[in-house]
């Protein structure tokens, strides 16, 4: 037990040595990008926004009745049911059939493989519900479907949220789930809040359709504004080409106008019916609508066969940026809401910082004093090893880019605790060992692997807890879970061999001596 090889000793020492060097990072530029990594801080720490976020769920539940209309009129026609006066209103479909089909239709609806109403073996559930009212009939979501839709809409929307603000280039984003309808956003050192509330604020749903001066277009005609505001036009509610087509989208600088532009990229079934619409209305407006507003209606002067496109509006680059990244990143399932927003603001975080440094100084120095008095040159020794043990902590931290929080720093506090523990379970153990065994070796030997059994069992219980707690909880919680288990990896490894072998080289030094401890 108290045999070290020169392989070992050489292995602990480039260990320390190494991760010494990857805490000075934080404080030293290197030139080597591997070992120029650096600790983030978290938005109580650095300053930031705050947002939570909830979905409108809405005209998503009004959208997907809207398609289910067509999906049961083909379903009924099909088994030569008549069906009629469709119509939704709050939430709900209402339809008319024919007396003595009713009974049918509640059936198709209500069985539990019904092909038109999916069934839910595991909540006992359909996803629609349907009642006889008033002659006509009546559809809406269960709850379950509610809940179904919900969560797929949430899931969207995460998703898209998470990559515009990944391509913005922030630094460290915390985005999770807040029940069912919320997203919360964090946003460390955030200098431009008002651009991110802009971007995650616009469902960028992109439709491209054509001007009608006429209210004789087949689909149906809608007055839209343009963005500014102060022009209106009719545009057909036939949609030639949506944003799910769209490949790419980048900001450009158009030569021949020296306006800046966003240039688009379509797949190849956008590119075929862009080429169709195209050729076939040559001459005519096609307007290019964003949220419900037209951001331009150029006219169309020859085919665009290519797939390759470009939106034009009188952008300022950063809009155009902006634009085309909301493009990239997919339309938002439902609108976003913010509902609750907090700015951080630097000076507050570098309180935080300030206290937390204090905080730990005074505990660690306190600490440190302790252990000196009350085991001398073992006291020097667990006190080396502990300033190793928090260059260990910080280094695997920084190398793998970590966040750090207030809550974070409580756990490196906790952690320098829990290894002068585990260094007093030692050392109270080989006084015992002292008293009936003379050989120092002996009785050093034995006070280490005794003691090893009860700090394995307190350091794995608490691992296990800041596991769940890491993958349970979230934001500040998690900071102080991920410092927490990180710190008990690296306690055993200072106690165990730093520690332990700096105890051996004293003690094969002075084995003679009556009494070391």
């Amino acid at each position: 037990m108290l045999y070290f090889s020169k392989l070992k000793i050489a292995f602990i020492f480039l260990i320390s040595l190494f991760f010494i060097l990857i805490t000075f990072s934080n404080l030293i530029k290197f030139e080597n990008d591997f070992l120029n990594k650096k600790i983030n801080l978290g938005l109580d720490l650095q300053g930031g926004s705050y947002l939570l976020l909830e979905i409108d769920n809405n005209p998503v539940i009004e959208q997907k009745l809207q398609n289910f209309t067509s999906t049961i009129r083909n379903y009924l026609r099909e088994r030569n049911i008549r069906s009629s006066d469709f119509k939704i209103s709050n939430q709900n479909l209402f339809f008319r059939v024919d007396n003595k089909d009713k009974e049918k239709v509640l059936e198709f609806f209500k069985d539990e493989e019904s092909e038109i109403n999916q069934y839910f073996p595991r909540f006992k559930s359909h996803r629609f519900e349907i009642f006889e009212e008033n002659d006509l009939i009546k559809v809406n979501y269960s709850k379950q479907g509610l809940i179904d839709l919900k969560t797929s809409s949430q899931d969207q929307a995460l998703e898209i949220v998470r990559r515009r603000i990944d391509e913005i280039g922030t630094n460290e984003p915390n985005i999770l789930k807040r029940g069912n309808d919320r997203i919360l956003v964090e946003l460390p050192g955030l200098d431009d809040p008002m651009r991110i509330k802009s971007l995650l604020g616009k469902t960028a749903n992109l439709t491209f359709r054509f001007v009608s001066n006429s209210n004789e277009d087949s689909f149906g005609v809608e007055k839209l504004m343009y963005e500014d505001d102060t022009e209106e036009a009719f545009v057909s509610k036939r949609i030639i080409l949506s944003g799910d087509n769209l490949l790419d989208a980048q900001p450009r600088m158009d030569s021949e106008t020296n306006e800046t532009v966003v240039t688009f990229t379509l797949d190849r079934v956008g590119a075929k019916r862009f080429g169709k619409a195209t050729s076939t209305g040559i001459g005519r407006q096609l307007a290019i609508v964003l949220d419900g507003k037209i951001i331009s209606a150029p006219v169309i002067r020859d085919t665009i066969a290519s797939g390759n496109g470009q939106i034009s509006g009188g952008f300022t680059f950063q809009s155009a940026t902006d634009l085309a990244l909301l493009l990239r990143s997919g339309a938002l399932p439902a609108p976003l809401n913010i509902i609750e927003e907090r700015t951080v603001g630097p000076d507050l975080g570098q309180d935080s910082i300030d206290a937390g440094k204090i905080s730990l100084i005074i505990g660690f120095l306190l600490v440190v004093i302790f252990i000196f008095i009350k085991y001398k040159i073992f006291g020097l020794i667990t006190n080396i090893a502990l300033i190793i043990n928090l260059f260990l902590l910080i280094g695997v931290l920084t190398i793998f880019e970590a966040t750090l929080t207030l809550p974070g720093i409580a756990g490196i506090i906790l952690t320098v605790g829990m290894a002068v523990d585990a260094n007093v379970l030692i050392f109270e153990r080989i006084k015992e060992e002292l008293k009936n065994e003379k050989n120092n070796l002996i009785a050093f030997d034995s006070g280490y692997t005794k003691s090893r059994t009860a700090i394995l069992d307190a350091n794995i219980t608490t691992l296990i807890a800041a596991i769940i707690l890491f993958f349970m909880g979230s934001g500040p919680i998690k900071g102080f879970s991920l410092t927490l288990g990180v710190g008990i990896f690296t306690t055993l490894f200072s106690v165990y061999f730093i520690a332990r072998l700096l105890t051996v080289f004293y003690v094969l030094k002075n084995k003679e001596k009556e009494k070391l401890i």
